[in-house]
């Protein structure tokens, strides 16, 4: 399978593994301590493990029991549960195109975000990507093993913010309050082994950021997510590591920290002739929480990017990115 040239991992650009357990204890000194070695990742390669992140483990095997029997049905069958307006539900080969990408992703995927009630006023007030989630009639054990999954990794991912405020130095509770009614979403994703005959134009995942602030990331023990490494311009893998989630800074919490921290590109290429399968959570704000260099320490005179609400933003990346989005931003043109 012939890739670009830039595709050996290089040894001298490890990926740090940061221990997670002093965070959940409530140390101080280890709060800081780890915040440290988070902002040196951040500003570095963008990219790190963690470890004692606190998920149990039988949370992770059943979702992943659960991704592994979701993707054994028959595409017919998963298509009763298609995404929808709201980013909910399956994907099929050929769904999501990243951004320059010359063909679309190797990849099935089932996303889902926060449960919320069709009475709940941001739904009725059809705020975009809200409501219900889009569970699959024809597998009730889904719901109860992705959705406690979901809510196991939001925890996690309050926990890791608080780490990264106090390694901004500002305080450790800051994003508390712009998560109040956070927009994470969580996605099963599926790779098929990819074709002998694939060119180096087909990917898993096409080389890409993600688009908000972080995403924390379990994969199976399969490989194939790989990492563009800054410094020399490579890509180095990011192998399995049991018990540990990767953790990567999206575009969003780049904006935030008025570039201090790498969104940094990565991709998927699945040539193990296996299949593969991960569990992607975005962890990101609530719709309307303003997003502004200047609240995470930048002087006026340095900022990069004007305030934008992190929903807004969010969506308009993933109109770009997803078919199906694109066809529903077409139809709303056409009835305004």
């Amino acid at each position: 399978m012939g890739f670009d040239d830039a595709s050996a991992s290089r040894a001298d650009a490890v990926i740090p593994v940061i221990d997670f357990a002093g965070v959940r204890s409530g140390d101080a000194a280890a709060l800081a301590r780890t915040g440290r070695e988070i902002y040196a990742a951040c500003t570095t390669i963008g990219f790190f493990y963690i470890v004692n992140h606190g998920v149990p483990q039988g949370v992770i095997d059943a979702a992943a029991a659960a991704a592994r029997g979701f993707f054994a049905f028959p595409v017919e069958t998963k298509r009763r549960a298609a995404v929808n307006a709201r980013h909910r539900g399956f994907n099929s080969l050929g769904d999501a195109t990243m951004y320059q990408a010359k063909r679309p992703d190797y990849k099935e995927f089932f996303s889902i975000g926060l449960e919320l009630p069709e009475d709940d006023p941001d739904v009725v007030a059809r705020q975009a990507l809200r409501g219900p989630n889009n569970w699959p009639d024809f597998m009730p054990s889904l719901r109860p093993a992705l959705y406690t999954y979901y809510e196991a990794i939001g925890a996690c991912g309050a926990d890791l913010l608080r780490a990264v405020a106090s390694g901004l130095g500002i305080d450790e509770h800051f994003f508390a309050s712009r998560y109040t009614k956070r927009m994470q979403r969580t996605q099963m994703v599926y790779y098929p082994p990819q074709p002998p005959q694939s060119d180096e134009d087909q990917f898993g995942v096409a080389p890409h950021t993600d688009y908000g602030c972080i995403t924390l990331l379990w994969q199976d023990d399969v490989g194939g997510l790989q990492v563009r490494e800054i410094a020399h311009g490579t890509w180095i893998d990011a192998p399995p590591i049991p018990g540990s989630f990767v953790v990567n800074v999206g575009d969003l919490l780049s904006r935030w920290t008025n570039e201090r921290f790498r969104s940094t590109l990565h991709r998927v290429i699945n040539a193990s002739g296996r299949e593969r399968y991960s569990i992607a959570s975005f962890y990101d704000p609530t719709y309307g929480a303003i997003v502004d260099p200047r609240e995470l320490g930048t002087p006026q005179a340095e900022v990069r990017y004007e305030p934008v609400a992190a929903g807004d933003y969010i969506l308009g990346r993933i109109n770009d990115s997803m078919g199906y989005r694109k066809k529903h931003a077409a139809q709303q043109k056409e009835r305004a």
